[in-house]
This record gives C-alpha cells, structure tokens and sequence, in this order.
C-alpha cells in the first residue's frame, strides 16, 4: 500500500514555478477560429504577462469570448498556435492546465443543490491531497474578498445572479491559479461590486500573477487594466495601455458608434463617452 501512495504521488502534476514580473504566460500566435459557417477570429496574436490585466473589448460578436477560450485551451483554432507557460497548449494534460490557469466562464448553472462553499471549494480540486492545510484557508480567503461569507451555507442556486457571479470567482481565486481568465465577471455585478472584481484582478496582477479578463464597460477597462486588446470582426484592431488604445476614431470605428474620449479630472484616464443627439 506504501508503494502505491507513493506512486500515486510521483503521478500527481506539479504546480509551475513562480513567474517573473513580465513572463509572458500565455500567447496566441496568428490563431484563427470558424464556427460552423462563421469566422470568428482571423489572425490573432495577443500575450497575456505576469504582473498585468489584460482587457478584451469590442463591440457584440467581435471574439472575444472565443478568444479567451483559445488562450484557455478549451477551444483549439482552426489555425495558429496557443501557448501556456511557454509549452504548446496541447501537451498540457488537464490535470497540469488546472494548476496553471483557472478559468470565470460568463455564466454558471449547477443541477446538484450544492451550498456556495461547496462551490469555491471545487476550485481547490486541482490541489486534492497536495496541500490539504491550505484548502480551507484559501476557500475562506476567496469568499472573503468577493463577499460571499455570508451566505456561504445558501444553495448556490437560491442566489441572486449577482451573487452567483461572485461565488464563481471566489471559486476561481480559491484555485490559486497564476494565470485568471475571465469572461465578463462584472456583467451582473451592481456599482460596488463591479469595482470590487476589477480591484481584486489587480491585487492577483500585483501579487504576480496573470490576469485576462473580457469586459464591455470601457470606463472598467480604462481604470483597472494594464493593457487592453481592441477587438473588432474578430481581429485585433489595436492594443496597449488604454491611454494610448483608446482614441476617438477608433473606438467610434470599431463600435459603429460616435464616441468622444476625455481625460478624467483625477488622474487622466481615458473617459469614453458616447455622443448622443440631444
């Protein structure tokens, strides 16, 4: 019995060493994606590094889910490379791609009547029998910082989609993943709590890990992220720090909408407002 525990153990993955601030951790190269008769991507490149938030934006339709799926490796392109942690995407086994990214899809649905500790408590699956002292303690630290505590023995389906979308980042975080995909975690989310997630992505970014994170409010993207990719028909149109993306005839290029761009009062960053007639 002794052998086979110890063999069990040399089988379980190992997590990934730390990252250097700036360790690109994951990349697309020239990724293209059809679905069905849809192109949905054309040509993509983007880097996601450790240390910064990343911002996909674009109008509805323009890829940017789909991409985050490709960077996650549950979607493989038509054409193109995916790389995590400088390894192709496909020699990762899934046991070895949970301990390096954790991955918010849009929205969660679970059949079973499993309370909202049950819940983030499945983020620490890709761990079991690793590091059974910290499991606890990273469940209760992640339902902490996205507010969830108090409703912790709730079903999860009893929940509002508000608090639903943040028990299934505190799943996320639970996870202790170096690299975060998130696809539209705000979308649910009231004023307070939009900014909460927003905040909480850069403590993960300033703590050293990667985040990539799909959001449609561009005054979101403008405040929080490092760096953020344009996307428009399904290719990258510009990327960089928000300061220098997002300009008025691009963004009233790409979101078929007049748009003026204001530096805020406090600080310069870039306010995006949309012109309307009066």
């Amino acid at each position: 019995m002794r052998s086979l525990g110890v063999l069990r153990a040399r089988r379980r993955p190992l997590p990934p060493p730390a990252a250097a601030p700036g360790d690109v951790l994951a990349e697309t190269g020239s990724v293209s994606v059809r679905l069905g008769d849809r192109q949905v991507l054309t040509d993509v490149d983007v880097r996601v590094r450790a240390g910064e938030v990343l911002a996909l934006v674009g109008p509805n339709g323009a890829g940017k889910s789909t991409l985050l799926s490709v960077l996650a490796a549950d979607l493989p392109p038509a054409a193109g490379s995916v790389r995590i942690h400088g390894r192709d995407a496909a020699e990762w086994s899934a046991p070895e791609l949970a301990l390096r990214r954790a991955v918010l899809p849009q929205s969660a649905t679970l059949s079973f009547p499993f309370t909202v500790a049950d819940v983030v408590r499945m983020g620490r699956a890709p761990w079991t029998g690793a590091r059974p002292e910290e499991d606890e303690a990273a469940v209760a630290e992640a339902m902490a910082a996205t507010e969830v505590t108090a409703f912790a023995g709730r079903p999860f389906s009893a929940l509002s989609g508000g608090e639903r979308a943040r028990a299934a980042l505190a799943r996320v975080l639970a996870q202790h993943a170096p690299l975060l995909m998130l696809d539209e975690p705000t979308a649910a989310l009231d004023l307070r709590h939009q900014e909460l997630v927003l905040r909480l992505c850069r403590e993960r970014a300033r703590a050293g890990d990667a985040v990539v994170v799909v959001l449609h409010d561009l005054g979101l993207a403008a405040a929080y992220a490092h760096r953020v990719a344009v996307l428009g028909s399904g290719r990258v149109e510009a990327e960089g720090p928000p300061e220098d993306v997002f300009t008025e005839s691009l963004l009233t290029r790409v979101y078929d909408q007049p748009v003026e761009v204001l530096p805020h009062p406090r600080g310069g960053t870039p306010l995006v407002l949309p012109v309307r007639q009066r």
